[in-house]
């Protein structure tokens, strides 16, 4: 038997109410399953980078493939990993954040303020960073105290304890900020060159040479969309641009996230303090940019699964 629409006292049909597109919910989701995706793979190299970053005396006279052997001989091979528990925790809505607010940002400079080009990714992206590191920074903070530790000498028993104790001997709310400065002029260039940079060559790369990079995507054939090699390298040539650029202020974030944990900490309180005290200890290459070739490890890959997996759930999620 056939159903018919329900029809009202009048006489009119009473049209069904629009099925829910739950569009930010999916669009959340893909952000946060490619941002955990992308630190997973890197989480080794990020510990090691904040190590030498902040001159660990257990570890500042080595260099970066040393560091890596050391670890596992004094701390064991979950040294590797420490702190990226709190990393999790902290990349799945910092992922989601940023992602589905470059989409925002992007739709809003473009059909709300006449914005277009590569300017406008590169101004959404900025946008999107800064957005997502203000909602998720006092997690960041946690991780990098937490990842600082070296085994036997623990100020921290974990992510629940670093919370308490920060909040109860840093000044309370305020202790979960040190370094949010640095952190936001330093995420506009990283996240804005990051998007653009992606974002360009992946427009280029469709515009001019669609069979050699394209393929339709799989949820919806009209749309074409990058292969999955040149994703990765389109992704990873992005990361290793935007990290050039931003590291300086990423080194000063650091220092200034750890605080008191270091025992230089009272002359890293602002950012150009920071800045100053590292060039001036330290030079350009062993303070300012010391641990940026470790950087380009794990940022390049990690910046390339980020960008290909978000690719991909996109398509899984009907984002196209």
């Amino acid at each position: 038997m056939a159903t018919e629409a329900p029809v009202s006292a009048t006489g009119a049909q009473i049209p069904k109410p629009a099925p829910r597109d739950y569009y930010w919910a999916r669009s959340f989701l893909a952000g946060g399953v490619a941002g955990c995706c992308a630190k997973s793979t890197i989480a080794p190299l990020d510990r090691v980078k904040i190590l030498l970053q902040a001159q660990n005396p257990h570890y500042k006279h080595l260099g970066v493939v040393a560091t890596i052997r050391a670890i596992p001989k004094k701390e064991g091979y979950l040294g590797l990993y420490k702190g990226n528990g709190a990393m999790m925790v902290r990349i799945f809505p910092y992922g989601a954040i940023q992602f589905m607010a470059f989409d925002n940002y992007k739709k809003l400079l473009s059909k709300r303020l006449g914005i277009s080009g590569h300017i406008h990714r590169l101004m959404a992206g900025s946008l999107a960073g800064m957005t997502a590191v203000i909602c998720t920074y006092p997690l960041d903070v946690i991780r990098a105290r937490l990842a600082f530790q070296v085994k036997g000498e623990h100020r921290y028993t974990g992510i629940a304890n670093a919370f308490l104790t920060i909040y109860q001997k840093e000044g309370g709310v305020s202790g979960f900020y040190r370094g949010l400065t640095p952190t936001i002029i330093g995420m506009a260039p990283y996240a804005g060159f990051s998007f653009f940079t992606f974002g360009t060559l992946k427009t280029l790369g469709l515009a001019h040479a669609p069979e050699l990079m394209g393929r339709p995507s799989s949820d919806n054939p009209d749309v074409l969309v990058l292969k999955t090699h040149v994703n990765l390298l389109c992704g990873g040539t992005a990361g290793a641009i935007a990290q050039t650029i931003s590291y300086p202020l990423d080194v000063a974030r650091r220092r200034m996230q750890l605080g008191v944990v270091l025992p230089d900490s009272e002359k890293c309180l602002t950012l150009t303090r920071t800045l100053k005290y590292v060039y001036s200890q330290y030079g350009v290459k062993k303070g300012l940019y010391r641990g940026l070739s470790l950087n380009y490890i794990r940022c390049v890959p990690s910046q390339a699964v980020a960008f290909t997996t978000y690719e991909f759930m996109k398509q899984v999620l009907h984002l196209n």
